[in-house]
């Protein structure tokens, strides 16, 4: 099991930027820190999921 934003997935074995894409996340609207490590982005796609990790995915929004 992952961690993904404090709930439990099945998604150990999966690459990172697939686990982005199904769940519509924009790549340049977001940043990725998995086990208190921020991922840049060149390395999504690389990324493989491990049982055990915690991920945060956080999202830009803009306001004013």
């Amino acid at each position: 099991m992952v961690q993904m934003n404090g709930q439990n997935e099945d998604v150990a074995g999966m690459r990172l930027m697939d686990y982005l894409i199904q769940h519509n996340y924009r790549k340049d609207a977001i940043a990725v820190e998995c086990n208190e490590q921020i991922i840049v982005k060149s390395r999504y796609e690389e990324y493989v999921l491990r049982d055990g990790d915690v991920v945060e995915i956080v999202s830009f929004v803009g306001g004013g």
